[in-house]
């Protein structure tokens, strides 16, 4: 048997799947740690939050909402909602990496089969993958972040926890009189765990393009630098891995961040429409209205500066991972 064939049949393996997943889950919790304070500000801006909607659109923009975030709440201001990040984000990147493994396995039996398409598919199909398992506790963590002290005190609510947000959206749309409640209303009662997929449609969608295209890049990337010589690959430095997935987030980001616009716009619907489900059409029409085409692309510029040394260390630490784990 080839040796090929047989590094295949590894791959896909019980053995090789976990030691994959478990260092893709300590590198997807090691890389949003890094990156937790930017995203909480990026949250912030995509959902247009009505207390830093006045700070989007610059740079130096981000940098004074972070300074009022900490101003507020010190540095758990800043980590506000990262409890619900990592809880999220470990199953989140093992299930990710682990089944892009698999999925390239499967989708790319043989070198002669390791085309363009194929490596988009199986991160495409590693994303949504991902996703599935993992989006309740993604809207949880949202709806955390999204929360800011100023609006507390105008509402008079508690700085939301990790379960009182969940109770919340649990809650949501639930209303004594049954006769004035709308279609989706009723069935958001009868089955409340749906409560907690707003915006999954256009998470679905938008992660075709970002998990294909970093995982394509990643491939690519490595494949030209490091081109395989007798069915075996000189291995990258660590700091190549680094760089390479810096690339592979800056362009994956650029692809898939409109959809990424609507899906904070209609994840934090409940707040204002908590009787039914947001549409996309009207989702993509209230962002333009609030801002042009360039309305898709708010929080854009800090997104590149949250997305690159994430997916950089994320891509860097599960090969660092593995080596470890001798995957």
């Amino acid at each position: 048997m080839s040796s090929t064939v047989s590094h295949q049949r590894d791959k896909r393996s019980l053995d090789y799947a976990i030691r994959s997943g478990i260092a893709g889950g300590l590198a997807g919790c090691i890389a949003k740690t890094a990156v937790a304070p930017l995203d909480r500000v990026k949250i912030l801006f995509q959902a247009s939050n009505p207390d830093f909607q006045k700070y989007a659109g610059t740079w130096s923009g981000a940098y004074r909402a972070g300074l009022a975030i900490y101003r507020d709440g010190g540095a758990r201001g800043l980590l506000q909602g990262h409890s619900a990040t990592l809880l999220r984000i470990f199953p989140y990147a093992a299930i990710k990496f682990m089944a892009y493994d698999q999925w390239r396995a499967l989708l790319i039996p043989t070198r002669e089969l390791e085309t363009n398409s194929r490596q988009f598919a199986a991160g495409a199909l590693a994303g949504i993958t991902s996703v599935t398992f993992t989006y309740p506790l993604e809207l949880v963590r949202v709806r955390m972040a999204f929360h800011s002290r100023l609006s507390s005190q105008s509402t008079g609510q508690m700085r939301p926890s990790f379960l009182r947000a969940m109770r919340v959206i649990y809650n949501e749309g639930s209303t004594p009189s049954s006769a004035t409640r709308s279609t989706t209303a009723q069935i958001f009662e009868r089955f409340p765990i749906l409560k907690f997929y707003r915006g999954f449609t256009v998470t679905m969608v938008g992660m075709v393009p970002y998990a294909g295209t970093a995982f394509l890049t990643w491939d690519f990337l490595r494949a030209h630098f490091y081109p395989a010589i007798d069915d075996h690959s000189k291995r990258p430095h660590p700091v190549a891995n680094l760089a390479i997935g810096a690339v592979s987030g800056a362009i994956s980001q650029t692809a898939s961040y409109p959809f990424e616009v609507v899906r904070r716009r209609m994840q934090v619907g409940g707040l204002t429409r908590p009787d039914r489900w947001l549409r996309w059409g009207e989702t993509v029409c209230a962002v333009y209205a609030s801002g042009g085409w360039r309305g898709f692309y708010v929080g854009l510029g800090i997104g590149y500066l949250k997305i690159i040394p994430m997916t950089a260390i994320s891509f860097a630490v599960w090969q660092a991972g593995k080596n470890l784990l001798g995957a």
